[in-house]
């Protein structure tokens, strides 16, 4: 049986997650809102599980595949309008091939085109007026502290002047302190940060406080896996692989819990014992 009840988090998740009835809460959503949720569920020692923010690292290794690849992890983080929850929003690159990345990015974002949803357009709007001024002012921070704007910026799209559309935006140069490094967007904002070798590249990938996803993208595929081993998330892709089979969910403040294929299930289930 399913049923729907309809509300915001006060009036209808903060009674559901503080219930003695409810057995178990799960959620998606903000890190913010999920650590609220386990508060509220506390008292009755419920089960919780939640899927919720990420900061999720894109390793490119340097290879013949480079180039391809900074562009594909560009094309991907504007999926959704960016409003993904794993979303590849830091690019890692040789910084000896920062140059090289910039020019990629910078081609790959001025051909994502965005308009209406119902028209030909890669790219809608945000989903509502606070999400975009939150991504406009984190935009606006990237530039106060010193991060390379290669594409998009501020503001709307040339011909857009209403609607909760954001441009493509591509940050370089970046260092893993700045707040656009740190900081879940939720926007089509990519941030590229470079390394000086695939030990550097690991350092940086799990300098979060996140631990959603991570993504590996390189010719060789044992040098690939190997990256991806040391890679602290709950979750990570290999030269765009995915299945619906394996368990999806994050370490650190990115949740606790799993999704998908037979792991998923095994969340809603208690294992009872019986001896004798």
């Amino acid at each position: 049986m399913f049923n729907l009840v309809q509300g915001d988090g006060p009036g209808v998740g903060v009674p559901l997650a503080g219930h003695p009835d409810v057995d178990m809460i799960s959620f998606t959503g903000s890190t913010r809102a999920g650590i609220d949720i386990a508060r509220n569920a506390a008292p009755t020692v419920k089960r919780v599980t939640q899927e919720l923010g990420g900061k999720s690292p894109n390793i490119v290794l340097d290879d013949e595949a480079f180039a391809e690849n900074v562009g594909k992890g560009v094309a991907a983080m504007m999926g959704n309008s960016g409003q993904t929850c794993s979303a590849p929003s830091r690019m890692l690159v040789p910084a000896a091939r920062m140059d090289e990345a910039i020019a990629i990015a910078r081609r790959t974002a001025s051909g994502i085109t965005v308009g209406d949803p119902q028209g030909d357009f890669v790219m809608g709007p945000v989903v509502s007026g606070a999400q975009f001024e939150r991504i406009q002012a984190l935009i606006r921070k990237g530039i106060d502290e010193g991060a390379t704007l290669v594409a998009g910026g501020p503001g709307r799209p040339d011909g857009l002047a209403r609607g909760y559309y954001v441009k493509p935006t591509v940050f370089a140069r970046v260092t893993n302190d700045m707040t656009v490094a740190r900081e879940e967007i939720f926007g089509p904002v990519v941030t590229i940060l470079g390394y000086d070798s695939v030990d550097h590249a690991v350092e940086i990938a799990n300098d979060t406080e996140y631990g959603l996803a991570g993504y590996v993208a390189g010719a060789d595929l044992e040098k690939a896996r190997a990256v991806a081993r040391r890679i602290r998330a709950g979750w990570v892709a290999i030269n765009d692989a995915f299945d619906f089979g394996c368990p999806f969910g994050g370490y650190k403040k990115s949740g606790n819990g799993r999704e998908w294929g037979e792991f998923g299930f095994h969340e809603y289930l208690e294992t009872k014992g019986i001896l004798g």
